[in-house]
């Protein structure tokens, strides 16, 4: 009985100092020396996270990818003609997975938990449909003009991000939207005038509509597989997919060496590493951001086919171009301020600090 009273008494004593303290704290002008937050030191200011995307990496991968995906309406315009849609663009297909299979094989695990019914509908959707369209789109008109129409994807891009995946769209981007639209119209108008190319330029349309759709489902359902592995899966299946009507319609004439040059380029050049670059951005800056490379894109397409096939080059492509680089660079830029996200500590939290 001795033994309970003492016990009872020591866990009240307890509970009154406990209470005690609680009291105190809640005093005004009293308080305890605070915790430094988890993985920092007393004194030192936390580590301000930068924001992704933001490094020297992202301008040099948007003018490369640009570079390497205006060639490759030069490459098509070649063997498009004497392929036809659905061989050269399975050949293309081919030769890019060929290239990244050691990336496809390493992370083949994390693919096949992805899903691969996934992968193909997903790839169809941003890679099958778009190249065929384009590739039959080719047959009917100048490199120069695919080129230009292929920058529609990116209002395509930032408005389907917008309508049905949750984006922003702040006003410096829509005014560079905007500036690039007009800057396409420019360059739309000194190519199609007289021209008749309106199939090809609607095919290539509904094309760039996929891609927008397309690219923004890429980066919500495949975020955590690395770009690479991820473009030589869908390279690849997509490949196999095309295989029954690529042999369907084989053509029965000769090839030119030309053509097969073409091809080659397509997928080394113009599939594999465009797409890698690509899906890199995508995972970086988002479907929108990426998608400026489609801006950049008919600059470097129409200087190619002048340069390769001697379409013509006019001021109203050096205006168009303007338009479109500058509204490009000015959608992309951010303020200074809103680049860092800064983690902001109770005043008490800086003990040493020199604030």
């Amino acid at each position: 009985m001795l033994r309970e009273l003492t016990k009872l008494s020591d866990d009240m004593v307890s509970l009154r100092s406990h209470v005690a303290k609680v009291a105190a704290l809640r005093k005004p002008g009293l308080a305890t020396t605070p915790v430094a937050p988890t993985g920092t030191r007393r004194g030192s200011h936390p580590r301000i996270p930068t924001r992704p995307g933001r490094d020297w990496r992202t301008p040099l991968e948007l003018v490369l990818a640009a570079a390497l995906s205006g060639s490759s309406f030069l490459f098509l315009r070649i063997a498009a003609p004497m392929f036809g849609p659905a061989p050269v663009i399975d050949l293309r297909l081919a030769i890019g997975a060929l290239l990244l299979t050691p990336f496809l094989w390493r992370s083949r695990l994390q693919l096949a938990a992805a899903g691969w019914w996934k992968l193909v509908s997903i790839g169809a959707l941003n890679i099958l449909f778009p190249l065929l369209l384009f590739a039959w789109s080719s047959e009917r008109a100048p490199a120069g003009v695919n080129a230009i129409v292929f920058s529609m994807a990116v209002p395509f891009t930032a408005l389907t991000a917008f309508l049905f995946f949750g984006e922003r769209m702040g006003s410096r981007r829509v005014a560079g939207m905007l500036s690039g639209l007009v800057g396409v119209v420019v360059l739309a108008g000194g190519n199609l005038l007289g021209v008749g190319t309106g199939a090809a330029v609607a095919a290539g349309t509904l094309a760039t509509l996929l891609y927008g759709a397309g690219a923004n489902l890429v980066r919500q359902q495949f975020r955590d597989i690395p770009a690479t592995a991820l473009v030589a899966a869908l390279l690849a299946s997509n490949a196999l997919l095309l295989v029954p009507l690529a042999i369907w319609t084989w053509p029965s004439t000769p090839i030119s060496i030309g053509a097969w040059s073409s091809v080659l380029a397509l997928g080394s050049l113009g599939t594999s590493v465009v797409y890698v670059l690509y899906f890199r951005l995508i995972q970086r800056i988002g479907a929108p951001g990426a998608a400026t490379i489609a801006y950049l894109a008919p600059v470097f397409g129409v200087l190619w086919a002048w340069l390769a096939l001697g379409e013509a080059l006019t001021p109203g492509m050096a205006a168009g171009g303007t338009l479109i680089l500058g509204g490009m660079l000015y959608g992309q830029r951010t303020s200074t301020a809103a680049a860092v996200e800064r983690t902001v500590l109770p005043r008490e939290a800086c003990v040493n600090c020199n604030h």
